[in-house]
């Protein structure tokens, strides 16, 4: 017997909700997992079930990975409870599910492959927790070459910046040129309420920022670390050479701890070409030599030297962070494909603090950080479409795409392309075209025009709604233009 008592972790939980109605059983559904699902299918279950009338179970077997399941293993190992209405299995025994149902008297069904899309089993959105949003890691943003800014330029893209996400500004000195009114730029930042760092080497740029309100320097080695004892602040401390980093930040830090002066390492992030995978490597020795010491990386050596827009290098080299705890991230946004930067980090920190804490992939909760692509693909099969202009009678006209082309559908009006001026070219030359004025002739080609980008980056596409482009998605009104009759030429 499948339902036979065994030995094996099996938890039912019953949640009451709401009353049940005279005469209806409330259902009872039996969810079945392996170990390294088991947290993530708890939480999700639970929060399903608090806005939804039902009691639950779970099943853990005893297996790493439910991927791994078979028919035959399954029904070996397998305990539902009398009492239980259906089961949800995993989604990797879809292929087997006839075999287990032979075999089962209890109604049975597959859930999603991922157990984050089991919620739109039961028509919600995938499960994103209440404590999403959190974030470990400080945004430092830079302003380069601060010094050639006008004090009220400088205040107002710092704060743009600061509204982006960033938690401090960076003030970006011009080697060899002292910065003679750095005190009248830091004072008017800090007017703001903005938090200031410095970046120079320079020990008088570093005094008078420090004096007018800047409370983190960037950055010191042996050149320049006597200085620090003056300055009363956090310091940043950076490799003598990166080619043998250890011996020299090994002293700066012993001097630092002498005099009491609190630090951040950066081992210093080099370019792929120059030493970027050794870099790695610098910081993860460095938090062994150091596992309680604050960090700092600067990620721009990254995004603005490397031909590839920012978001996916951004939100992977603060998972890098996250993991290995550095706590601030200096970032600039100078070259064009880095220019939302900050607020691409602002949003990459909470996405890989929620997987770090959770111990699940960032995968499927920050939609706003899918911009060239698309995070789900939903397209008409050309066979529906078909059936669709075969039977509209109206003469409205439908643009959709089938993930190879674009139709133009109406009634007794069908065109395929992937050249939206062929299409307009075709439409305007039908006997059928109608109600087409110049006006609605620019929507429609305007529409076209959305269509071809659709296709071309695989994204999805609905007519008078805005394509998606993650963060950058700018709101659409629908632009439906009343359509006026029009005249058929008489044939000559």
């Amino acid at each position: 017997m499948v339902n036979r008592l065994h030995a094996i972790k099996l938890f039912s939980i019953s949640i009451e909700i709401a009353p049940m109605n005279s005469g209806n059983q409330r259902e009872s559904i039996h969810f079945v997992t392996g170990k390294l699902a088991e947290p993530a299918l708890r939480e999700i279950v639970a929060s399903i079930a608090s806005k939804q009338a039902f009691e639950y179970s779970i099943e853990v077997l005893p297996i790493t990975v439910a991927a791994l399941m078979t028919p035959q293993w399954l029904l070996k190992h397998i305990c539902i409870p009398e009492q239980s209405t259906r089961v949800i299995l995993p989604g990797y025994l879809q292929t087997g599910i006839e075999e287990i149902r032979s075999a089962v008297t209890t109604p049975i069904e597959c859930g999603p492959k991922d157990v984050r899309d089991l919620p739109i089993m039961f028509g919600r959105k995938r499960f994103k927790g209440d404590d999403y949003g959190q974030f470990s890691i400080e945004i430092i943003a830079e302003i380069n070459y601060a010094s050639r800014l006008s004090v009220d330029a400088l205040v107002e893209q710092a704060k743009q910046l600061v509204n982006d996400g960033a938690d401090r500004i960076d003030l970006g000195c011009e080697p060899g040129m002292q910065w003679t009114k750095m005190a009248e730029a830091v004072k008017a930042l800090r007017d703001q309420g903005i938090h200031l760092s410095i970046d120079t080497f320079d020990t008088w740029e570093a005094s008078a920022a420090v004096a007018a309100g800047a409370t983190l320097v960037l950055s010191i080695n042996k050149s320049n670390r006597h200085a620090a004892q003056d300055w009363g602040c956090e310091v940043v401390v950076v490799p003598d050479e990166t080619s043998d980093f250890e011996p020299g930040m090994f002293e700066t830090v012993e001097y630092l701890d002498k005099h009491r002066i609190p630090f951040r390492l950066d081992p210093i992030l080099e370019p792929i070409g120059c030493g970027f995978a050794a870099s790695l490597g610098r910081y993860l020795r460095t938090r062994a030599m150091f596992p309680d010491a604050s960090m700092l990386m600067g990620i721009g050596n990254l995004t603005e030297l490397t031909d590839c827009d920012s978001a996916g290098l951004n939100t992977m080299l603060l998972g890098f962070c996250e993991e290995l705890q550095i706590g601030s991230v200096l970032t600039t946004q100078v070259i064009p494909w880095a220019q939302s930067s900050v607020k691409e980090c602002d949003l990459a920190r909470r996405l890989v603090n929620y997987a770090v804490r959770h111990k699940i992939p960032p995968k499927h909760f920050e939609e706003r950080l899918v911009m060239l692509r698309d995070p789900s693909r939903v397209s008409y099969s050309a066979a529906t479409i078909e059936v669709l202009a075969n039977n509209i009678k109206d003469n409205n006209y439908r643009i959709l795409i089938d993930g190879k082309q674009i139709h133009l559908i109406s009634a007794g009006v069908h065109i395929q392309g992937i050249d939206p001026f062929s299409m307009m070219e075709e439409l305007m030359h039908l006997p059928e075209c109608r109600n087409v004025d110049e006006s609605h002739a620019f929507y429609l080609g305007f529409e076209l025009a959305k269509a071809l980008t659709a296709l071309t980056l695989g994204k999805r596409y609905e007519q008078d709604e805005s394509l998606r482009w993650g963060m950058h998605t700018r709101p659409e009104k629908h632009h439906r233009l009343a359509r006026k009759p029009r005249q058929r030429k008489e044939q000559p």
